[in-house]
């Protein structure tokens, strides 16, 4: 048995269903089945595994939301599409969901900004920066004369 694969998966079904706040990690290693001494053997910290599992979450729906959207498409009406693919994504994911708890932002950004936290969440902003790059290299947001790019701000 991996133990880190079990109490990686015990934390995502617990965080998923319980929420971070109410999830614990005596909680998460009697579902693993292992004694708690064991689970900081592999995380630091209950917010470390929960930081794990939320940069999984949201790789794999900026990947999804990716591979939906034409970024050769009308670039307002792009990323109209990316931001409410975002929006949706976020909100049916429990996981997702609870970056935007107020109770518990804090807690999981301390976390997420401390080094034995996560360095890098791979949030869907910097595809935006890199389409939005892309439409300015091609000319698409420099013609003001074309109001349905207008209100497309220019990233540096």
């Amino acid at each position: 048995m991996d133990k880190k694969a079990e109490i990686y998966r015990w934390g995502k079904h617990l965080f998923g269903l319980k929420g971070f706040k109410n999830t614990n990690v005596a909680g998460i290693m009697k579902m693993a089945g292992m004694a708690v001494g064991t689970f900081y053997n592999y995380y630091p910290s209950k917010e470390a595994l929960f930081l794990e599992i939320y940069n999984e979450e949201n790789v794999a729906l900026k990947k999804s939301i990716m591979e939906t959207v034409d970024v050769n498409a009308d670039p307002l009406q792009t990323m109209k599409r990316m931001l409410l693919l975002n929006f949706q994504g976020m909100n049916a994911d429990p996981i997702l969901r609870e970056w935007y708890n107020k109770e518990v932002f804090g807690k999981i950004e301390k976390s997420f900004r401390n080094a034995n936290g996560l360095k890098r969440v791979d949030f869907l902003y910097s595809s935006f920066t890199e389409i939005v790059k892309k439409w300015q290299a091609e000319g698409l947001l420099n013609s003001l004369s074309d109001h349905r790019y207008r209100r497309i701000p220019y990233v540096a």
